[in-house]
């Protein structure tokens, strides 16, 4: 074997339906069809659940980053796969298998973060909507076009429902039509919006802000945060009440309060 050939394990990897790398608490997992423009296949499902089930239980793992091969973030749902297995019970197996999975990043302890270049449609609009935060490049453009085939994006509805108001939705729901990365920003679709080339360090300001807190406050506030927006505003703040009592009564807290009294770093 030539010295500049891949090995069969590296090989592999870069093959695999979504790339997972770790450096210093940031795992990163990319979208890697970038000649479908990241479809989401069952397979691609399939390997961000694991990726995702697996990083639920690793403490190692402060932030996650969700990133695209190639030209674009992600451009939905296979339809070409879909299409080849027309059924009723496998189509019903494929939304709930994209369901789980989007629920997946919502229940994770570690905030997730969408790096987005490129279209982000349908699915992968949706998959923006359920991250906790997205940067855009100024070069993003999103879409819930399912309905440009006459399928309506109900499933992409649910996270874009609860991040951006009713009109905005329901106007990207019934047309199809494209959202500049600057409307996406003032629809509140997107945290920031940064030349192509600012993207990685954007990203990383929010990375270096999250790891600069404790792991379990945060974990705990992600929770807090998402429960309480479904609920009635006094079951909300009762929630919300015995979420910082507990959050108060942890270690790290406790020396948090104590550098801020003593006015000096914490030492967590």
């Amino acid at each position: 074997m030539s010295e500049l050939a891949p090995s069969p394990d590296a090989a592999a990897q870069h093959e695999a339906p979504v790339l997972r790398t770790d450096q210093d608490g940031v795992a990163t997992l990319t979208l890697n069809r970038p000649k479908q423009y990241n479809a989401l296949s069952a397979a691609v499902l399939d390997a961000l659940q694991g990726h995702l089930d697996a990083i639920a239980v690793d403490p190692a793992v402060r932030v996650v980053v969700i990133a695209g091969a190639g030209t674009a973030f992600c451009a939905g749902h296979d339809l070409k796969e879909m299409r080849a297995n027309y059924e009723l019970e496998a189509t019903r197996a494929l939304f709930a298998q994209c369901s789980r999975m989007m629920q997946t990043v919502l229940a994770l302890p570690q905030p997730v973060i969408a790096r987005i270049h490129g279209i982000a449609t349908a699915a992968g609009c949706q998959l923006v909507a359920q991250c906790d935060l997205a940067v855009a490049a100024e070069n993003a453009r999103f879409a819930t076009s399912g309905i440009n085939v006459g399928l309506f994006c109900a499933t992409p509805s649910v996270p874009l429902s609860r991040n951006v108001g009713r009109k905005a939705a329901m106007a990207m729901l019934l047309t199809g039509d494209f959202v500049t990365a600057d409307e996406a920003l003032r629809q509140g679709l997107v945290n920031r919006v940064v030349p192509l080339d600012g993207l990685d360090a954007a990203v990383a300001d929010y990375v270096r802000a999250i790891k600069a807190k404790p792991a379990a406050a945060i974990a705990r506030g992600k929770t807090l945060f998402y429960r309480q927006l479904e609920l009635p505003l006094a079951q909300a703040y009762e929630a919300a009440a015995e979420s910082m009592a507990c959050n108060f009564m942890e270690p790290a807290t406790a020396e948090g309060v104590d550098a801020f009294m003593q006015k000096r770093p914490p030492r967590w």
